[in-house]
């Protein structure tokens, strides 16, 4: 027997980001649908017994926001493990395992610690945390999640000293890998638990999809299968729609055919973290110069030309999007050449037809910038690593001097034609979209600020259509998709067009929907999460039936 209609719901009394109209105060659902948006005097002939009306009270409904990089076990599990984020010193983080033996943890996992800001500016050894940890195996993973910190305990279980990347109790690379592997042996039901941990967080901050970028050095492919067994309808918690990609590296068309066959035929793409690099803060993002603290070091490159080249002409002749973890300028030197050689294997229009993507790009020059706007490749960025390591005497000040100056180039990528979508890495920052559009407004290198509405757009409408999704996602419009957030929020302004400075106005001449102004002394707080009609989260009390 087919489900009921749902009753249509008429949201009033607020307002409604619409670019159908900038002045809309409510906002009409009916199912999966916007069916009409509009202003208030209109919506009180909408009012009636056969609709649910919703009061606003002056809350902001806006297009729900896309993550467009996201590890979800991996945040499920930094949602249970030691935040280490706060951690101002060394003796802050040992103090910190400290309290986690003291309760009786055989194994202690923390996440998120940055030496770059410490007065050591130092890692703990491996024997400091055998002591904090008291017999403890312990995993600390760096804020990155490009290396980590583990006990000697740990170390010596797994044979770490004997690999590349072991530094008395700091690792990367082989040694990190391994370490990670054995701290992430998990069920099948241990991850649904934490996937689904992670995807709530999420609908509760106003997400309603998130971007995975899933690979197999990251967890094997059952990882991937149990997300996409939770998500989406037909399931009895209503989550978050994860748009799946699988960063695993090929070298022929059957390869490619395979793999995007599997997983229910649902990946977006060939693409994500397949790690050209690493990352700055552990020093292993391919740079051309060596790092200014680490004069001898360049750096590291995981796969070379000849891999990113076949990986490339693979999925072009395919028509399937494929794309690349790279951050440092020498990591991206190295698809560029990829990209090259593709387009003149198989002609520019094809590479531009499989609409390649890079997740973060930290640095790239001019030259750089428009070869990918030549190949059409689009750019997932992350805004809050700037927010956190571009600041004055910060953690890109310490590894790459003056070059730092040249990070994060999110105005100079979309003013060139590049698509860019926002997302946060997650758990390496957090699930909050409004922190991500402010990084956008108040970057490190003030050129490279762009405006809350383009960072608004690039969070929410750019992370679909870096998907490949319908160009109708990510706006609220009549015969849009009832994808949309509640947002309580101090007050609501338009920016106003002024490059030197971010400043806001009230005026509704501008004839620009509203957003938030993100200088006020609450940040936006989720009232509501709608994906397709479906609630996701609300608010003890809000909009009950």
């Amino acid at each position: 027997m087919p489900s009921p209609r749902p009753t249509p719901v008429l949201y009033r009394n607020g307002s409604v980001y619409s670019p159908a109209d900038p002045f809309a105060t409510a906002m009409l659902v009916d199912g999966g649908t916007v069916a009409w948006v509009g202003t208030e005097h209109a919506a009180t002939n909408l009012a009636g017994p056969g609709v649910r009306t919703v009061d606003l009270d002056g809350a902001l409904v806006a297009p729900g926001f896309v993550d467009a990089h996201t590890h979800t076990t991996e945040t499920g599990i930094a949602l249970g493990s030691i935040d280490l984020t706060a951690c101002r010193s060394l003796a802050g983080l040992l103090d910190a395992v400290s309290a986690a033996a003291a309760s009786g943890a055989a194994t202690i996992l923390g996440f998120g610690w940055d030496e770059s800001q410490w007065p050591e500016r130092r890692v703990p050894t491996a024997s400091e945390l055998d002591r904090a940890g008291d017999g403890a195996l312990v995993y600390l993973v760096r804020a990155d999640i490009h290396s980590a910190v583990v006990s000697g305990a740990l170390a010596a279980g797994l044979g770490l000293a004997g690999l590349d990347g072991w530094d008395d109790g700091f690792v990367v690379r082989a040694a990190h890998e391994a370490a990670r592997q054995a701290t992430r042996s998990l069920t099948p039901e241990q991850r649904r638990t934490y996937q689904q941990a992670a995807l709530l967080h999420a609908a509760g901050q106003g997400y309603v999809a998130v971007t995975e970028m899933a690979a197999p050095h990251i967890a094997p492919r059952e990882d991937l299968e149990t997300l996409l067994s939770i998500d989406g309808p037909g399931h009895e918690l209503p989550l978050p729609e994860v748009i799946p990609y699988w960063a695993q590296l090929t070298t022929s068309r059957e390869e490619v055919r395979d793999l995007m066959q599997g997983f229910g035929g649902r990946l977006a793409g060939l693409a994500g973290d397949l790690n050209v690099d690493g990352s700055i803060g552990s020093r292993t993002a391919a740079l051309r110069e060596p790092y200014s603290d680490d004069p001898g070091n360049r750096g590291t490159l995981y796969l070379d030309g000849d891999a990113v080249t076949a990986h490339l002409l693979a999925t072009t002749a395919e028509t399937v999007q494929a794309g690349f973890h790279v951050i440092g300028d020498a990591g991206l030197d190295v698809v560029l050449q990829g990209l090259g050689a593709a387009a003149a294997d198989l002609g520019l229009e094809e590479v531009r037809r499989a609409r390649h993507r890079l997740e973060h790009v930290e640095l790239a020059d001019d030259d750089a910038i428009a070869a990918l706007v030549h190949y059409g490749v689009a750019v997932s960025g992350q805004p809050v690593f700037d927010a956190l390591w571009g600041v004055e005497d910060g953690l890109y000040g310490q590894r790459l001097g003056e070059r730092s100056a040249g990070m994060n180039r999110f105005a100079s990528l979309l003013a060139a034609g590049v698509l860019v979508a926002l997302g946060s890495d997650s758990p390496v920052t957090p699930l909050d979209p409004w922190a991500s559009v402010r990084a956008c407004l108040q970057h490190s290198s003030p050129s490279e600020n762009i405006s809350a509405r383009a960072a608004f757009i690039a969070h929410t409408r750019a992370g679909w259509r870096l998907s490949g999704r319908s160009p109708m996602m990510g706006q609220l419009a009549p015969g849009t998709p009832a994808s949309f957030a509640v947002w309580k929020v101090d007050e609501l302004m338009v920016q106003t067009p002024d490059n030197r400075v971010q400043s806001w106005s009230t005026d509704p001449r501008a004839g620009t929907p509203l957003l938030p102004a993100l200088d006020t002394e609450n940040a936006p707080l989720c009232l509501e999460t709608v994906h397709d009609g479906r609630r996701l989260y609300a608010v003890d009390g809000f909009a009950d039936a």
